[in-house]
């Protein structure tokens, strides 16, 4: 057994530091060839595929040496077997100097390539000196030496410009050589080795070190890490080539700009390995998937030339990614994959600790497979396609493939444990069978599903129960406020497009403000249930990562008036996204809090988030006056007036926040499994004749709220193009969003209904208010007249929500009386969420058809009095419902709400 204690080993900041410059110095010589290659690639005429096999071929011996190498680390000690790796190493780049032909240098690569094997000599070398509680910082600060990479990427094209690759590969064998003397000099046995020798035990058998390699989750482990490592390395190859290829620049630079992805995607790993000894490997490993997937997924898109046949005639545009966005793209990718690769390598020592040679070994030679088998597939796919990006193709299918398996696997893992009882034993990272080598306990998860939640039990609610719900509560609220910030987004740019080129009508520009609401208003029908069945964490992750996609969208096609009418139709669509998360974010934060918090804290969740829509509105008037991101963000745009823009940022400007927001929800929010049900359940509101009532009164309210705030600054902008109405849109759905998060309490105290009513009668008097003003042109007149109708919407949308507990217990006990009292209250809690969420949904098809109204009316008329007309109209409708159903004398709630004693505890505003 290792000796562990709970302080490092006498010698492990020695062996630690020793063994991470030695792995740095063994990586360079490693991929030294990708260097070397480039010089004789041209000398010798290769074509792609030749080149390819030629930088791959170290990565293969390094590779498939490393299980031995590792075993014998166990066996003999991995202070001599890393010297004699880089002993070996030296002789065989010295010598690659004097090869010649292809085939020469195919052998010499074989040799050099055995300075990656000491990989696994030093994840067993060091591991041995740290307790697993450490582990994770001190493995992920030797995998940091993954950086040698960098140092020959910056390096070796000076040298190999300056005296020959030849010159090269002798100066790089006398650096580790020169390195293996010195790491015997200053480092010690391992206190494993050190303990046999004075007890005269041998170690394991080869064999007996082997055996465990049967178990599954070794070669889980190895799949994830053939992504985040090996793909590692083959960009690190390959980059010089893209790069001279791509963007046709010369070796030295391609070479230093290489080094952009080379460094981080090195150094991070010791940040890695802090986040996976603190949040654990799996949290670590899904973000690393998920950014991953985004991040190739706008890598693999090739250069592309578009022929639209238009109305007047064919349409042409081009997309493709410049080179300062490709290095952006590549170092976020690259430090991902650094926190990916010390997570998987976190757990071995843990689960494994009689076997890391072994294990660490076969992880580490599938990881440094894919650096040999990677390069040489890109250089084919070269070959056979013709497309620079297809080796982003080839990456953005693996770590697919590779976040399904994982998650699938996860959650059979769970249903598992659950139903033993078991779901706070499940591990931190995923496995099909087996907690790793006999005798040794898993870690449990420190986040993710939470199985005893229980809010009513006010000791529990006190010692725990709050501050998680709080701090769920918070991310949430954050992420809402994006979501309502992008959703909302063309509210403010559509306005502002035909001063910088775009020729588009004023129908064409009312259908941009609109579709957002549109497509919005539809996800949230899906989004409402999807948080019992997915689990909120994983839900508020992706739907808030989902954001990136139309904020990137929206950066880049504003930049040029050629842009087709039809990419900034489908990217209004897309801006429906952050729409949809509201349904999903109020289910969620609801099953939180106990009865007598329910209402304030999704009053707060709803509130705060609708203030997105302020933000943005007063946000992005200003981020487009100034050049935010420099040569990063592109070049202005000369608006008509002579003044210069750059409406792309109203698109990047939410990226690094919705980044932020969707790492918070991960490591920060909880899934409660009592939570989790099936669409079956939750269908029988669709029965309920009070489910579609609601739906219509809440069109009335949060309907007003969201459509006046995608249609007002158009509309101000066109019947009063004097008046700079943009200044001054983002104040009515500020108020409007106050008005929600505090007035919770009058629906609580004097009854949804009653309120509701009174709510209606004033969106009457605003609505005549701002027929009267219009027809005036008094701007000043028409814009109180708006502020009054934001203000009584945020109102409404607390009153006509608080009304749902009520009216849904009413007619539970109505049409079914027989069931026990316990179980009719549980079936109306769980409708009355299921209506809250529907409700919300239908509701959000404000966003669209007030602004599409304001546009058609003014298209048919000349002006927007005929869309106001039907709005009243509409607000006449929704009081009499309210009087007539629900708080007049024959109202369902107006005995309850004449009765506060007897009012539920459960109200629910949002």
């Amino acid at each position: 057994m290792i000796m562990m204690t709970e302080r490092p080993a006498e010698g492990a900041n020695q062996a630690l530091w020793s063994s991470t410059i030695a792995f740095t110095v063994c990586f360079a010589v490693w991929t030294i060839f990708s260097i070397v290659g480039l010089g004789v690639k041209d000398q010798l005429g290769l074509n792609e595929t030749e080149f390819g096999l030629l930088i791959g071929t170290p990565i293969l011996t390094g590779s498939l040496t490393r299980v031995v190498l590792g075993v014998w680390a166990d066996q003999f000690g991995g202070r001599r077997v890393f010297a004699g790796v880089m002993i070996a190493a030296a002789i065989a780049t010295f010598l690659t100097s004097y090869a010649h032909t292809y085939e020469q240098l195919l052998i010499a690569a074989l040799g050099v390539g055995i300075a990656g094997g000491s990989f696994s000599v030093g994840v067993t070398y060091v591991s041995k000196f740290y307790p697993k509680e450490k582990q994770g910082l001190a493995l992920g600060i030797f995998g940091a030496g993954n950086v040698g990479a960098a140092v020959t990427k910056f390096l070796a094209p000076f040298v190999m410009v300056a005296m020959g690759w030849q010159a090269v590969a002798q100066i790089w064998a006398g650096a580790i050589g020169l390195t293996a003397v010195l790491f015997l000099l200053f480092t010690k046995e391992d206190p494993e080795q050190r303990g046999r020798a004075k007890s005269g035990h041998k170690a394991a058998s080869m064999g007996n070190q082997l055996a465990v390699l049967k178990n599954l989750q070794v070669w889980r482990f190895a799949l994830y890490y053939f992504f985040v490592f090996g793909a590692f390395v083959a960009l690190a190859l390959w980059l010089p080539r893209y790069l001279m290829g791509v963007y046709n620049l010369d070796v030295k630079t391609a070479g230093m700009l290489a080094a952009f992805y080379s460094v981080p995607a090195s150094l991070f790993r010791i940040y890695g390995g802090k986040l996976s000894d603190r949040y654990g490997a799996r949290s670590v490993l899904y973000v690393t998937f998920a950014i991953s997937v985004l991040c190739t997924f706008m890598l693999s898109y090739p250069p592309t030339t578009y022929i639209i046949e238009g109305v007047r005639g064919p349409i042409t545009f081009r997309t493709e990614m410049g080179l300062i966005p490709f290095l952006v793209t590549i170092f976020v990718l690259g430090f991902f994959m650094s926190l990916g690769k010390a997570a998987v390598f976190k757990h071995i020592p843990v689960y494994y600790p009689n076997h890391v040679g072994a294990v660490g070994g076969l992880v580490g030679m599938v990881g440094g497979l894919g650096g040999f088998i990677l390069p040489l597939a890109f250089g084919a796919l070269n070959d056979l396609t013709g497309v620079w990006t297809s080796c982003f193709v080839l990456l953005f299918v693996l770590v697919s493939i590779a976040l399904v398996w994982m998650h699938f696997a996860v959650r059979q893992m769970e249903r598992s444990a659950q139903r033993r009882g078991e779901a706070a034993l499940v591990p931190e990272l995923p496995e099909m069978q087996g907690f790793g080598e006999p005798g040794v306990e898993a870690p449990p998860r420190r986040a993710g599903p939470i199985a005893d939640w229980r809010p009513e039990d006010e000791d529990f609610w006190r010692s725990r129960g709050k501050a998680i719900a709080r701090r769920n509560l918070g991310i949430s609220t954050y992420c809402l406020m994006l979501s309502f910030a992008v959703w909302m987004v063309w509210s403010v740019v559509v306005a502002r497009l035909p001063a910088i080129g775009f020729d588009f009508t004023t129908d064409q520009l009312f259908w941009l403000a609109a579709l957002p609401g549109l497509s919005g208003a539809t996800l949230r029908i899906f989004y409402a249930f999807l948080v019992p069945i997915f689990g909120g964490r994983l839900w508020t992750t992706l739907s808030t990562a989902s954001l990136l996609i139309p904020a990137f969208g929206i950066g880049y096609a504003v930049q040029s008036p050629d842009t087709p009418y039809l990419i900034f139709l489908v990217l209004a669509l897309l801006c429906g996204l952050g729409g949809g998360n509201f349904a999903s974010s109020m289910a969620n934060i609801s099953y939180f809090f106990p009865k007598a918090e329910k209402g304030n804290a999704l009053a707060l969740n709803a509130g705060l988030g609708n203030l997105g829509v302020s933000v943005m509105q007063f946000l992005v008037p200003v981020v487009v006056t100034m050049g935010l991101f420099g040569a990063l963000g592109g070049q202005a745009q000369v608006a008509s007036d002579g003044t210069q823009l750059w409406m792309q940022n109203a698109g990047f400007v939410w990226v690094p926040f919705v980044m932020l927001g969707a790492i918070a929800a991960w490591f920060g929010m909880n899934d409660i499994l009592s939570a989790k049900s099936s669409f079956a359940d939750q269908s029988a509101i669709f029965g309920r004749l009070h489910t579609w009532l609601m739906c219509w009164l809440y069109t009335g309210t949060f309907g007003t709220f969201i459509g006046m705030s995608a249609g007002f600054p158009l509309l101000a902008k066109l019947v009063f193009p004097d008046v700079n109405a943009l200044k001054y849109a983002f104040v009515g759905p500020l108020l409007g969003a106050i008005s929600r998060a505090a007035t919770g309490w009058v629906s609580d105290r004097y009854g949804g209904a009653r309120v509701s009513f009174w709510v209606f009668v004033v969106q009457i008097v605003a609505i005549v208010g701002m027929i009267w003003f219009l027809d005036a042109r008094s701007f000043p007149g028409f814009f109180s007249m708006v502020l009054l109708l934001f203000i009584a919407s945020g109102v409404g949308n607390a009153s006509t929500f608080q009304m749902v507990p009520g009216i849904m217990r009413r007619e539970i006990d109505r049409t079914e009386p027989a069931l026990p009292e316990p179980q009719r209250r549980a079936q109306a809690e769980r409708e009355s969420a299921a209506v809250i969420g529907f409700t919300s949904a239908i509701a959000a098809y404000g966003a669209f058809y007030i602004p599409k109204a304001y546009g058609s009316s003014i298209q048919m008329t000349g002006a927007a009095d005929t869309a106001l007309w039907g709005f009243l109209v509409f607000y006449l409708s929704c009081a009499a419902l309210t009087w007539f159903a629900y708080s007049g004398p024959r109202g369902v709630l107006r005995d309850l709400e004449r009765k506060p004693a007897l009012r539920s505890a459960a109200a629910v505003p949002a």
